[in-house]
């Protein structure tokens, strides 16, 4: 392991194995749902990258792909408060668009994005996630794709991170 994440006691959660089958069984999924629709595919960064790239892999059909990035940790800021780093670039209206992010925690992030798409008028806004943390929410969103349910624990790897080290990580573990 890396050093920021050596130091700290790790459990293994999810295998790369595990995680391939479900990211491939996502694509097919997702894959019938849209066919014969103008899908765009929105990955959140970072966290979002690494699950982003191997989903299309799986996903059969044309489909254009952007990305959103928003920040609620930045230096000097609130904890609630929430900044748009950097928007989509393609239209997105009367496009079924499809958001692809790593982990649902508060949805206080999900939130802010999904204003934002829905401020850009697409024929539909479906979100895909690979973790959706089990625990009450600040927010109630519809997730309509989820790789996994876990409890409430810090995890790392598979694009999540501790202190922006561990994304490069192929499993994903749990920090004890």
């Amino acid at each position: 392991m890396i050093s920021a994440v050596s130091e700290q006691e790790t459990k293994l959660l999810l295998s790369s194995d595990e995680i391939s089958k479900r990211v491939s069984q996502l694509g097919r999924e997702i894959t019938q749902d849209y066919k014969d629709k103008d899908l765009v595919i929105v990955g959140v960064l970072k966290g979002g990258f690494i699950f982003l790239a191997d989903l299309i892999r799986h996903i059969k059909l044309e489909a254009e792909i952007d990305f959103i990035r928003v920040s609620s940790y930045k230096e000097g800021m609130e904890a609630r408060d929430i900044e748009l780093i950097s928007d989509t670039a393609i239209s997105l209206k009367d496009r079924h668009v499809l958001l692809v992010e790593d982990l649902i925690d508060t949805c206080r992030t999900l939130d802010f994005i999904k204003k934002t798409i829905m401020s850009k008028n697409p024929a539909s806004f479906q979100i895909c996630a690979l973790i959706k943390k089990k625990k009450s929410r600040e927010t109630k969103i519809a997730v309509n794709y989820i790789g996994f349910e876990i409890d409430d624990k810090f995890i790392i790897g598979y694009g999540t991170d501790l202190a922006e080290k561990g994304r490069n990580l192929p499993d994903i573990y749990v920090i004890e």
